[in-house]
């Protein structure tokens, strides 16, 4: 029997406590280990502290100095149901690339809001990239309790303003739990301190969220990374990001078109390897003598994906440099590198999705552009919805990544 695997992210703003969260969790699932403990301790000992669970996720110095998380992290931890991977995003408004980052691995999401604090700025523009990168399940867990002195009509009060700002985006949570990170209520365990509570806590609450859909039966997909020549065989290395990938299959390159049939598929230390299912990263020979790069997708022959001639997609703009519409672009998708002329870009409020300003010249940092990119040469990919490895993109200005974002849809195809 298959484990489930599920990877989701936690968000809100700077010091809500997202990483005292994570750290009670872990410890309360048992899934630190004795080594780990000790480390924890002497590293707040060090710093003349109490021991705080923050430090289990914040694990950099820098970090521990500044009482700030700054990079993405993943943990793992079990439930008697399925493996999960935590992804803890950072909730500076400077660090929110590595956020981005976080959020686009992540099948669902739960948003962390200080109970006392109520709603900030990086509460709402958090929400709204998690619906802009396509994550549909999402919690909110309303922290700090213990600050409001475990209230149920603030509670009532918070979670309807927060229902009422998520639906204006498109969200609808799951359940809006009460809860206090650093004693562990309703993190686990049931609070004895708000009975008026009576829904699921977190870990009851995180089982019920559905694993992503198996992408199996969908078209095969396979990104071509890169072509090795070992002995005699020239092997094509990639990762299968959807449907299955078979010893003889028949199989189209994209955007060359060029046809072929699957020879074998190559794994180091294994040997008559047969197929190859989605997630798995492989090598494959051809039976013919094709010269095939790095941005060749591997494509099931009867369900090819567009050939875009152009492509209309949302991005949030991180980069602290304005874009100007005359700039010169380039997007980095799957394996592919493709220069883009930018035709149109509406201004979106990414705190409220709002439109700004259509058709403008400039798009600022932390706003997001309604673009319509037009690529200098061909492109392969797929809406968001559909396939996300072919739907999801990174925008590079003068060499550096400034932005990220999804296709929505393909306008006229090759």
């Amino acid at each position: 029997m298959t484990t489930e695997d599920l990877s989701f992210v936690i968000v809100g703003h700077v010091d809500h406590g997202k990483s005292t969260f994570i750290g009670r969790l872990l410890h309360d699932t048992n899934s630190l280990n004795t080594d780990r403990l000790e480390e924890l301790k002497a590293a707040c000992f060090a710093l003349g502290r109490e021991l705080e669970f923050s430090f289990i996720t914040d694990h950099l110095q820098e970090e521990r100095e500044q009482n700030v998380t700054i990079d993405t992290t993943q943990i793992k931890f079990k439930t008697d149901k399925r493996n999960y991977t935590i992804i803890d995003a950072p909730g500076h408004k400077e660090f929110l690339k590595n956020m981005l980052t976080g959020a686009s691995q992540a099948e669902a999401a739960v948003l962390l809001v200080d109970a006392h604090e109520g709603i900030q700025e990086q509460t709402k523009r958090h929400a709204t990239l998690l619906h802009l990168l396509g994550v549909r399940q999402m919690m909110v867990l309303l922290n700090k309790m213990d600050l409001i002195e475990f209230r149920q009509e603030r509670f009532d009060q918070l979670k309807t303003e927060l229902l009422q700002f998520l639906k204006t985006i498109g969200i609808m949570p799951a359940h809006v739990i009460p809860l206090v990170a650093k004693d562990g209520d309703n993190c686990v365990l049931r609070s004895e301190r708000m009975n008026w509570y009576t829904g699921a806590t977190f870990l009851d609450a995180l089982d019920q969220f559905t694993c992503k859909n198996d992408t199996a039966h969908k078209p095969l997909r396979y990104p071509i990374q890169d072509v090795y020549k070992i002995a005699d065989k020239r092997i094509l290395v990639g990762r299968v990001e959807s449907g299955t990938i078979c010893q003889g299959q028949e199989i189209v390159f994209l955007p060359s078109q060029k046809h072929t049939r699957v020879a074998s598929i190559e794994v180091f230390g294994k040997t008559n390897k047969k197929e190859a299912a989605p997630g798995e990263s492989i090598g494959i020979t051809l039976a013919d003598p094709l010269f095939i790069e790095r941005g060749e997708i591997a494509c099931a022959i009867d369900a090819p994906p567009p050939i875009a001639k152009k492509i209309e997609a949302h991005a949030f703009w991180f980069s602290p440099h304005a874009f100007e519409k005359k700039d010169r672009i380039r997007l980095k998708l799957a394996t592919q590198d493709v220069q883009c002329q930018v035709e149109k870009v509406d201004r979106i409020d990414s705190s409220t999705l709002n439109t700004i300003e259509k058709d403008a010249t400039l798009l600022h940092t932390a706003e997001i552009g309604k673009f319509i990119l037009v690529p200098e040469k061909p492109l392969v990919l797929e809406p968001f919805d559909q396939i996300e490895e072919l739907g999801r993109f990174v925008l590079e200005k003068d060499g550096e990544p400034c932005a990220g974002g999804i296709v929505v849809s393909t306008h006229g195809t090759l």
